[in-house]
């Protein structure tokens, strides 16, 4: 008994069609200049080949987790200028305002207070998210862009931040005394718990996208081909394992004729996580998130669709706020504590993890994980050039370079849609 060729089967040309039919679409956006992640993918495996190639330590497992444990400060920050940026606005204050939130949270819980570590954390998010309530309100009641406020909010806050660190009397630095506070970057999971959390992320996110596609079906949508969806998933674990595989990778030196055991994920490979889950929960699947874009993308046309644009301005002002409170926590862990000089170059790795990520500077465009992803090419630059002892200025030439190729992308794909229009 002959088996029928597969080729022959209805169901397998539909799917077929469809996948080409997805293929061929994305390949006319490219065309336009919607290139989406594709030269972003390149230019990590470009960046990652040149660095291993110079230094054969770039990949190590030591290299890449602090590599990692570097970028945590531009992803969140990133992530913070995405809820503006998606508006057409900006807020150019946000690294000193996440470093003041910090500064906070150390100053409460030094020997002079002793306050417990979760109340100082909580004053520090929400000191942060009142900042950028204020500054929302500001732009909105003054009708002045965001530029002005925000740049008049940098200079404001790296004030308060000079004042407050200076007043305590301990000579313009203040050391992280409480154990939680310098464990969120400085110390790691267990293996078994690196495993555990990875599993369930890769489950969850799995069981997310089957059940959005299995609702749009349903519903009668536009649904993407399932062959695409398998591969999104399968992607997506192997990344996990990858990344499993690396964080229990023993790091540790050896002192004394033993090897110290160095094993498992910083704790603020998590707080990341959460931040992007729910980030992305709130743009894609809330009606808030749904107003956001629709705000970016034409204002006016927003405000006749009966959208209270001002509220959610405000809105996006304070979640900018809030996560650049979570940033500021990752900062003064990594340094140690908090000091009166503050990188001052902070706010443009802010702008640029999010443009570098695929964010568009005009509004109405972009998604959490551009943060992720443009942080991550930032800490890859400045980590591949410290192995290879290149110069600062020759690094801030480098993220600048990236930067306006990034904006040059993001430019040319506003004007192929505004063409195909």
């Amino acid at each position: 008994m002959s088996t029928p060729e597969v080729t022959n089967d209805p169901q397998f040309k539909t799917s077929r069609d469809q996948v080409l039919k997805q293929v061929w679409s994305q390949f006319k956006g490219m065309r336009r200049g919607d290139s989406g992640m594709v030269p972003i993918v390149i230019g990590i495996v470009v960046l990652v080949a040149y660095f291993q190639i110079r230094n054969s330590l770039f990949l190590s497992a030591g290299n890449l987790v602090n590599l990692f444990v570097q970028a945590t400060t531009y992803v969140l920050l990133g992530m913070a200028e995405i809820w503006l940026l998606l508006l057409g606005d900006i807020d150019l204050s946000v690294g000193y305002v996440s470093v003041l939130g910090g500064a906070s949270a150390v100053i409460l819980t030094d020997t002079q207070f002793h306050w417990p570590w979760y109340l100082a954390i909580l004053v520090a998010i929400l000191v942060t998210t009142a900042i950028g309530a204020l500054h929302g309100a500001l732009t909105i009641l003054l009708r002045v862009p965001s530029f002005i406020v925000t740049l008049a909010g940098l200079l404001a806050w790296e004030g308060v931040l000079i004042y407050v660190v200076d007043a305590q009397g301990t000579g313009g630095t203040i050391p992280a005394h409480e154990k939680v506070l310098y464990d969120l970057v400085n110390t790691n999971a267990s293996p078994l718990v690196t495993w555990i959390f990875f599993v369930v992320c890769v489950t969850g996110a799995a069981f997310l996208i089957l059940t959005r596609d299995r609702a749009r079906r349903a519903s009668g949508l536009l649904v993407q081909p399932f062959v695409i969806t398998l591969i999104k998933i399968v992607t997506m674990a192997v990344v996990a394992l990858l990344l499993v595989l690396v964080f229990n990778t023993n790091r540790g030196v050896f002192f004394a004729g033993h090897r110290t055991n160095l094993e498992g994920m910083p704790w603020a490979i998590p707080v990341d996580v959460i931040m992007l889950a729910g980030g992305t929960f709130l743009l894609s699947r809330t009606k808030a998130g749904r107003y956001l874009y629709a705000i970016g993308g034409n204002v006016e046309a927003a405000r006749r669709a009966g959208i209270s644009v001002n509220r959610y301005r405000l809105m996006a002002f304070m979640l900018t706020g809030f996560t650049s409170g979570v940033a500021g926590l990752l900062y003064i862990s990594r340094q140690g504590g908090v000091s009166d000089n503050v990188d001052s170059t902070l706010v443009l790795y802010a702008v640029a993890a999010a443009v570098i990520g695929g964010t568009s500077l005009f509004g109405g465009r972009g998604k959490i994980i551009h943060a992720l992803i443009g942080g991550l090419i930032v800490a890859i630059i400045y980590n591949g050039m410290g192995l290879l002892s290149i110069t600062a200025s020759a690094e801030y030439i480098a993220i600048a370079v990236v930067l306006l190729a990034a904006v040059a992308v993001d430019s040319l794909a506003r004007r192929g849609s505004e063409v195909s229009r």
